[in-house]
């Protein structure tokens, strides 16, 4: 039971502050926050996200490119040029890590405005940081691991943060329905997102990506939403006026 709970807590967690943090806010800029409040979700990623943390930067910028180029051969994550799931993770990780180490030049309209602190950055992206991650997960598998197929969920902790991307990225550009016509192949993956918290709304969030709230049918339940509008009520972050585009 303990390895269920810490897996389901790593899944759930890692992904509100890639969805919350990373996605809606230093992509998309659906909200605003102070410098205070970003350094707290900076240290919150880093702790939920561990050994696979994403950098606000590589990750803002990649997905920015994706949106602009959706499905295109400019396109960092399309299963339309990828030859399967893990080339398309593969091509993802190499592009991610050219923008992280600024290997190569990209327009200001992907790298502007997005939340930086260096210092965390370089702890969390450091080698050591995630070699220490790891010896965290192994030994908490060898000490309440119950039966061997537990260890089968050892590897998605290392890859939790690209494999929540991978989901989305692949399967949600090929299955579900479509509510809004876009010249991308994005589509809504319905019965999945209790997994994705909201991310799985992905042709929703293609037709309106500064949107903070990516359901948009009354069966389409963002969990995340109600989480930004407490986060806004109590001042934590500010909602801006036009959410609709």
């Amino acid at each position: 039971m303990p390895i269920l709970i810490f897996f389901i807590c790593h899944w759930y967690l890692s992904l509100f502050t890639q969805s919350f943090f990373l996605h809606r806010y230093a992509a998309h800029k659906a909200f605003t926050m102070s410098k205070g409040a970003e350094k707290f979700f900076f240290f919150l990623s880093f702790i939920f996200q561990g050994a696979s943390y994403l950098s606000p930067k590589g990750y803002a910028s990649l997905h920015r490119m994706h949106h602009s180029y959706a499905d295109t051969e400019l396109d960092p994550h399309s299963p339309q040029y990828s030859k399967n799931l893990w080339d398309m993770m593969w091509k993802t990780k190499l592009i991610y890590s050219n923008i992280y180490y600024e290997r190569i030049d990209l327009d200001t309209h992907f790298t502007s405005d997005i939340p930086e602190w260096k210092w965390m950055d370089k702890v969390a992206d450091s080698w050591w940081s995630r070699i220490a991650w790891g010896i965290f997960y192994i030994s908490f598998y060898i000490g309440f691991a119950t039966h061997w197929w537990m260890f089968l969920l050892l590897p998605i902790h290392f890859l939790m943060g690209p494999f929540h991307g991978a989901i989305i990225n692949w399967f949600a550009h090929k299955l579900g329905y479509v509510s809004f016509k876009m010249k991308d192949t994005s589509k809504n993956l319905l019965f999945i997102d209790f997994l994705m918290l909201g991310e799985s709304y992905h042709n929703n969030h293609h037709r309106y990506p500064k949107n903070p709230n990516f359901g948009k049918r009354w069966h389409e339940l963002d969990p995340i939403y109600p989480v930004i509008i407490l986060f806004n009520w109590i001042g934590l972050i500010k909602l801006k006026k036009q959410i609709a585009t």
